[in-house]
C-alpha cells in the first residue's frame, strides 16, 4: 500500500454520496443473486464432472503402487515435503525482514503482478501453489496400471482442479483485484458483483463467463456484412448466394457448410478478415449455408436429416440455380464430417454431384480424439443421452461451456477475474462475440454423433448406418483438400490428418495451418501472420508427414485458391443472387442466424 493510499479505518474523504450509491446497488445486487440462484434449473450431476468410476480407479491404482513400490512415492512425497518446508522457512526470514524470498519457479502470466515476486505473503502464496501443482501432476504422471484413456482423463481432470485452486481465482489472495478494490473504493467490487448477477441470470443461474461486450455487435450491421441474398429456406436451413465482386466468375460453383454447433459468419466477422468475402472476390459463385438454431421441436432430427433436408438438398438447389451439373463443397469441423458422410453416401447412390470437397479442422477417424476426447466416455455420453431425451435438445450452454475448459485458462478464470473481480466490461471483441452466439442441438443427431462417430468410430470403421447404408471412409473419393490447425485444441490436427489418409480419393492435399481451430482457419493473407505447411506425400504417421513438410510464411488461402480455381471449370459472366427467376427471400446474413429460439 502507497503512502497516498487510505487504510481500511481511515474515514478521511470518504465520498459518502458514492458509499451510499454503492451499498444500495449492492443492496440490489444481492437481491437479483437471490432470485438467479433460486430459479436454478440446475444441471444434473453426470453433466458436472467425470463419473466416480475414474476416481476409484485412481485410487486404487494409487494405493496399488504404494503397495508395490512404496519407495517410488515416498520419494515424491519427500520431495514436495522438502521444497514447502524449506519455502516456508525462506517466507518467515521474508516477512521478518531478513532476505527477499527466493524463487526459482517458472514464469507464469497468472502471476504478472510483481508483488507475485515481491511480497512475502503472495510469494508465498505462488510457490506453495505451484509447488502442489507440481505435485499432483507428478502424482498422477507416476500412475501405473491405468488404462491410458483413463490416465489421460485423469491428468486432463486434475490439472482442472490445480488451476481451479490458483490464488489468483480468489479475491483475498489476488493483489491485481485488492489492488484495484483500493483505488476504486470498493466500486470495482460493486462492477464486479452486477456483472456476476447478469451472467448469471442470462444463464438460469449456472454461471458462464461472458468474454465480449455483447452490445458493440449486431449481425447483419458490423459484422457479417457481405452483400447477398437468401435463396431457399427449408426447416434446415438458410441457403445465401453472395453478390459477386468481379465482371465474371468460375462456372462450377462453390457450396460452404459450416458447423451448426455455432454460427455462419465466423468466415464473415469484418471486411479485413472475411473468407467469405475473399473468396467472392476471387471470381467465385459463392453459397454459404447458415443452419436453423433448434429448439425442442426438432428433437426427432437425427445425423440423416442434416444430409438429406441440408446436404442434398443445398447441393440441389445450388444446381439449380447455376444451372450446372457439378458443385464445388467446403465443410468445417463437425460439418465437414457430415460432409464426408454425404459423399459416401452419394459414392453408394452412384450421385456424382460434387466435384471437388474442402475439409477445414475435420475429424472422421476418432480412434484418438485428442483433448475433447476426455468427454467422450459413457459418464459423460450417459449424462448427455439422459438431457436430450427429457429436454429434446442440447442446450448450447453445455457445448460452449465444454469447448471453454479445454483452454479453462483463457476462456474461464482469466475473464471471470476482468469481469467479476477488477468489474471490467467485457472487450468489444468480434471473435469472442461469435463465440458466445452458439446454438443448440437436436436429441437424435447430437446422440448419433457422440455415440456413433465419436465414441465407437464406427465411420472410421467402416460402418456408419444412415440411410439404408454403411458408410466408411474409403467411399470418399472425389479430389479433396483438408486444412488442420497445428494447435487445434477441438479437431486435433493428428486425427484430421488419419482420416483423410483413409479417404479413397486420389487426388487428395493436406494442408497444416500454424495455430489453432479458428484463428488458423481465418488468417486472412492481408495479415501475414500464421504459416502453413505442405507436403505432397502421405506417410504412415502425421508426425513423419511433419517432418517432411515444407513450411510457407504466409495464409494458406491463396494456395487453395489455386487449387481450387483449377477445380472450377472455365470463366462465365458473374452470377446475381436472383438471376435464376427465384426472387430472394431476405438479404444476407438471412433470419435464421438472428434466432433466438424457446428452450
Amino acid at each position: 500500500m502507497t503512502t497516498d493510499q487510505k487504510s481500511p479505518g481511515d474515514v478521511t474523504g470518504v465520498d459518502t454520496d458514492r458509499l451510499s450509491a454503492n451499498l444500495a446497488r449492492i443492496e440490489e445486487l444481492s437481491t437479483r443473486l437471490s432470485r438467479a440462484m433460486a430459479d436454478r434449473k440446475g444441471v444434473r450431476q453426470s453433466l458436472q464432472g467425470p463419473g466416480q468410476e475414474l476416481y476409484m480407479k485412481a485410487m486404487t491404482a494409487y494405493m496399488s503402487e504404494m503397495m508395490n513400490n512404496p519407495g517410488k512415492m515416498l520419494e515424491h512425497q519427500i520431495q514436495w515435503w522438502g521444497k514447502t518446508l524449506k519455502h516456508a522457512v525462506d517466507a518467515q526470514h521474508a516477512l521478518a525482514g531478513v532476505h527477499a524470498p527466493e524463487d526459482e519457479t517458472p514464469k507464469d502470466p497468472r502471476f504478472a503482478n510483481p508483488l507475485w515476486e515481491t511480497h512475502p505473503f503472495y510469494n508465498f502464496m505462488k510457490q506453495q501453489y505451484l509447488f502442489g501443482a507440481e505435485a499432483i501432476e507428478g502424482a498422477i504422471d507416476a500412475l501405473e496400471g491405468l488404462d491410458p484413456t483413463d490416465k489421460k482423463r485423469l491428468d486432463y481432470f486434475g490439472k482442472q482442479i490445480v488451476d481451479m485452486l490458483a490464488p489468483t481465482n480468489f479475491l483475498a489472495t489476488n493483489p491485481d483485484a485488492l489492488e484495484k478494490a483500493i483505488e476504486t473504493e470498493g466500486q470495482s467490487l460493486v462492477d464486479g458483483l452486477e456483472n456476476l448477477v447478469r451472467d448469471l441470470e442470462a444463464n438460469d443461474g449456472e454461471l458462464l463467463v461472458r468474454l465480449a461486450d455483447e452490445d458493440a455487435f449486431e449481425v447483419g450491421q458490423n459484422i457479417a456484412t457481405t452483400p447477398g441474398e437468401v435463396v431457399f429456406r427449408n426447416r434446415m436451413l438458410e441457403l445465401i448466394q453472395y453478390t459477386p465482386t468481379t465482371e465474371e466468375v468460375h462456372a462450377t460453383p462453390l457450396i460452404i457448410f459450416p458447423p451448426w454447433i455455432n454460427k455462419f459468419y465466423i468466415m464473415d466477422l469484418k471486411e479485413k478478415n472475411s473468407l467469405i468475402k475473399w473468396i467472392v472476390d476471387q471470381g467465385f459463385t459463392l453459397f454459404v449455408v447458415s443452419w436453423v438454431n433448434p429448439d425442442p421441436s426438432y428433437a426427432d432430427v437425427g445425423m440423416d436429416t442434416y444430409v438429406e433436408e441440408g446436404y442434398l438438398a443445398a447441393i440441389d438447389q445450388v444446381k439449380k440455380i447455376t444451372k450446372q451439373k457439378k458443385v464445388n463443397t467446403v465443410g468445417y469441423c463437425i460439418a465437414g464430417t457430415t460432409l464426408s458422410l454425404t459423399l459416401s453416401l452419394m459414392k453408394k447412390r452412384g450421385d456424382k454431384s460434387v466435384s471437388s470437397a474442402t475439409f477445414f479442422t475435420t475429424m472422421t477417424d476418432f480412434s484418438d480424439p485428442g483433448e475433447v476426447g476426455v468427454f467422450l466416455d459413457d459418464d459423460f455420453l450417459d449424462g448427455i443421452e439422459a438431457e436430450v431425451t427429457q429436454k429434446g435438445m442440447l442446450d448450447k450452454f453445455f457445448m460452449s461451456r465444454t469447448f471453454s475448459y479445454l483452454r479453462s485458462n483463457d476462456l474461464i478464470y482469466g475473464p471471470a477475474i476482468k469481469s467479476y473481480m477488477l468489474g471490467q466490461t467485457p472487450p468489444a471483441f468480434d471473435l469472442l462475440y461469435w463465440n458466445g452466439d452458439g446454438t443448440n442441438l437436436p436429441g437424435r443427431m447430437t446422440v448419433e454423433y457422440l455415440r456413433g462417430l465419436c465414441q465407437h468410430d464406427r465411420f472410421a470403421k467402416g460402418d456408419f448406418p444412415l440411410m439404408g447404408e454403411s458408410l466408411a471412409l474409403s467411399d470418399v473419393d472425389v479430389p479433396l483438400c483438408a486444412v488442420a490447425c497445428e494447435t487445434d485444441h477441438i479437431a486435433a490436427w493428428k486425427a484430421s490428418y488419419n482420416g483423410v489418409r483413409q479417404m479413397g480419393s486420389k487426388n487428395k492435399t493436406f494442408i497444416l495451418s500454424q495455430s489453432g481451430h479458428i484463428a488458423g482457419i481465418v488468417n486472412p493473407p492481408s495479415k501475414k501472420k500464421y504459416g502453413h505447411y505442405t507436403n505432397a506425400d502421405w506417410l504412415d504417421s502425421p508426425e513423419d508427414w511433419q517432418a517432411g513438410a515444407t513450411f510457407h510464411e504466409g495464409s494458406w488461402w491463396p494456395r487453395w485458391g489455386e487449387w481450387l480455381a483449377a477445380k472450377s471449370g472455365k470463366m462465365v459472366p458473374a452470377r446475381v443472387p436472383g438471376d435464376s427467376g427465384a426472387a430472394p427471400l431476405a438479404p444476407a446474413p438471412g433470419t435464421y442466424v438472428k434466432a433466438r429460439p424457446n428452450r
